[in-house]
């Protein structure tokens, strides 16, 4: 089936005396019925090229399927007398959420089954989920497009009834501790959270408005500290927050300022005993920890508890009654440190030992402030999701559950190692790679599939994936390029590919490839490189730079159009954006984008085959960039390679909601690579 290709409607978008026409700028639109027409073709030209590949996709849906516990329990934790967990049964879509007392023989009840929920609906997809301080009520929110349009309503946990509460756009809450105020956020047109509600229940008033953030670069954000003593709120840009505290106790009270907003210092907090715990990289860019007086806090007189390192980030804290842990990354390891704050700052701290050296460990659900008991979430690139339980007394480390892999996976199978890419600049990136030893011929380049992202300080540490077993076990080798851009090895690794520095993202997964084909793993005619959003940038800015380097890319949301969707402050997020990748309407950013914009930058030249995927409803990456890309593209690209794209009509920038649903997208995506790379024959047992 020939791939379509929408009439060219030329608009002149030309800048700083640069001429520039966008042929397909009228795919934003919508509204209009060729748009959707054009979205269906494409659609239609996707599945006629996969038909042929009907029994792969059926074959790696059921390998991926098997492998699944469908009938399962997350491990429960503990709040106000109550465990609290979800569980997924077999043939259903979503989670039922669920708690108990915690008294011998105390039955379960059901809290939220979003199965019911979602009857009758294309999507769903859970946002808040707070129980009030009295256990009697649920505050929840769902949206039901992908556009991150939530609406929260609140459920009378004993009848099972909701309360004629339905708040429009919004999506998180959390309730003042008389268990009748809730709090709730609100968002203006772009879809930015920028006001602080506060509803009475059964009150018959009016909501009031407790909070307003007027600058269109912050974003609000609402908690509340782990010993419930104050509502936060969070008012953040790329680069500066400022927060705001409430006495959870007060259903009258009035937000007051921690500390004064100053342009590039970020931080975030806790409490304990009359003390608030910070957070803050107010004197490096990588943070400190200092503690200061609640009732007046000030830098001034607090004490710093742990300071800035160079080459240690400090991530998190979570703080306890009588316990601190404290997530820090070491040079792109991370530790989880413990301090025993009972016996005040000249206690003892260690670090939660791991028995790999390449792995992914954080503090799990943690809810109890009283607690001596820390969970942690642990995986790595062949160990599975699993929560410990950790001691914080004695130190003992308990295995809660390793999320089961059906049909006899064995990790002793696989191996997974960490090489370094050299790049032009001389960065050392790191690149984690994963794969089947009974497959894995020394120095004999395979089939591989490079994973990026590097984009927002956001890490990309090594994980575990059931679904990649199908690849590994047809030999193919899986690596995730750790970019600049993200934040794997801290601030600084932020630092150096967001604004005029991005480029350094797209050349530094240019220097991994090189450096994977260079050291026997690969070739580039074996090479496919696959990123989503952000990272769906870094492949396809990539695949311009050297399109001679990769057999195939995946995009999926792929953020490729950046100077016509900066350029457009109505459009969801982009004027919070300008710190992350710069304003086109000034000279030098717009510079630094024309020179690395995807869509822009499309050119006369093979490129490799192309999968794009995309969601009518998303309201982060439009459906547009996708399509108009791929319609550029067809029309200089010099090869015979695929340009496909497929709109999921139904959903927004996470794809399908429902876990069978996901499960056949990725089954798709699966089948598109293993027919690049000639591999469609059975996985090796």
């Amino acid at each position: 089936m020939k791939a379509p290709i929408p009439a060219r409607r030329p608009k002149d978008v030309s800048i700083h005396g640069e001429t520039r026409i966008d042929d397909w700028h009228w795919l934003r639109d919508r509204d209009d019925p060729e748009v959707i027409a054009h979205l269906h073709a494409e659609n239609a030209h996707t599945e006629a090229w996969f038909a042929p590949l009907a029994a792969l996709k059926q074959q790696l849906y059921d390998e991926m399927l098997a492998r699944i516990q469908e009938d399962d329990d997350e491990v429960p934790w503990r709040w106000h007398g109550w465990w609290h967990w979800s569980r997924t049964a077999k043939g259903r879509q979503y989670e039922t959420w669920l708690r108990r007392r915690d008294q011998p023989g105390a039955p379960e009840e059901v809290m939220l089954d979003l199965n019911a929920l979602a009857e009758g609906k294309p999507f769903l997809q859970l946002g808040a989920l707070e129980v009030s301080p009295d256990t009697k009520l649920l505050a929840y929110s769902l949206d039901e497009t992908g556009a991150l349009d939530y609406t929260l309503r609140v459920r009378d946990l004993a009848s099972g009834a909701d309360l004629p509460v339905a708040i429009e756009k919004t999506e998180d809450a959390a309730w003042g501790n008389d268990s009748r105020t809730l709090y709730y956020l609100s968002k203006d047109e772009a879809k930015r959270t920028h006001r602080v509600w506060r509803h009475r229940l059964g009150a018959g008033v009016p909501d009031e408005l407790v909070f307003e953030e007027a600058d269109e670069l912050f974003w609000v954000g609402l908690g509340k500290t782990r010993d419930e003593r104050y509502l936060v709120i969070a008012s953040a840009s790329k680069d500066t927050t400022e927060l705001h505290v409430l006495d959870a106790d007060d259903a009258q009270a009035r937000p007051r300022v921690v500390l004064p907003r100053r342009r590039g210092i970020e931080m975030s907090l806790d409490h304990r005993h009359g003390r608030f715990y910070l957070l803050i990289n107010d004197t490096a860019r990588n943070f400190r920890l200092v503690e200061t007086d609640a009732a007046a806090p000030s830098l001034a007189t607090a004490t710093e508890l742990i300071a800035q390192r160079d080459d240690v980030m400090l991530e998190d804290v979570d703080l306890f009654e009588r316990w601190m842990v404290v997530q820090e990354r070491d040079r792109g390891t991370l530790k989880l440190r413990v301090f025993d704050l009972a016996h005040g700052r000249g206690g003892r701290d260690w670090h939660i030992p791991f028995d790999e050296t390449v792995y992914s460990a954080g503090g799990d659900v943690n809810e109890e402030f009283a607690s001596d008991v820390y969970r942690v979430a642990y995986t790595s690139m062949v160990t599975p999701h699993s929560v410990y339980d950790v001691d914080l007394k004695s130190g003992e480390r308990v295995l809660k559950k390793r999320q089961p892999v059906l049909g006899g996976y064995d990790p002793a199978l696989y191996d997974s190692t960490q090489i370094l890419a050299r790049a032009a600049d001389g960065a050392a990136v790191p690149v984690s790679l994963v794969w089947k030893r009974a497959l894995r011929r020394d120095g004999e380049p395979q089939p591989l599939l490079m994973y990026g992202y590097g984009a927002y300080g956001i890490p990309v540490d090594p994980y575990f994936s059931s679904s990649r077993l199908s690849l590994l076990d047809r030999g193919v080798v899986f690596a995730i390029a750790h970019v600049r851009g993200g934040g794997d090895l801290g601030r600084r690794w932020y630092d150096e590919g967001k604004l005029a520095a991005k480029p350094n993202s797209f050349a530094d997964l240019v220097a991994c490839a090189q450096a994977l084909i260079a050291q026997g793993w690969t070739t580039p005619q074996q090479l496919i490189i696959e990123g989503g959003s952000a990272g769906g940038l870094l492949v396809a800015a990539a695949a311009n730079l050297r399109p001679d380097l990769f057999r195939a890319v995946v995009a999926e949301v792929p953020f490729v159009d950046v100077i016509n969707t900066m350029l457009d402050e109505t459009l969801p997020l982009t004027v919070g954006e300008f710190l992350e990748w710069g304003n086109p309407k000034t000279p030098a950013d717009y510079a630094v984008m024309r020179g690395y914009s995807p869509y822009d930058n499309l050119r006369a030249a093979a490129y490799p085959a192309m999968y794009l995927r995309a969601g009518l409803n998303d309201s982060q990456v439009p459906y547009w960039e996708a399509a108009k890309f791929a319609a550029r593209l067809r029309t200089l690209k010099t090869d015979a390679e695929p340009v496909l794209v497929s709109i999921n009509m139904d959903a927004g920038h996470g794809g399908a909601s429902g876990r069978y649903d996901a499960l056949a997208e990725r089954a798709e995506v699966l089948a598109f690579m293993l027919a690049v790379w000639g591999l469609t024959g059975c996985a090796t047992p």
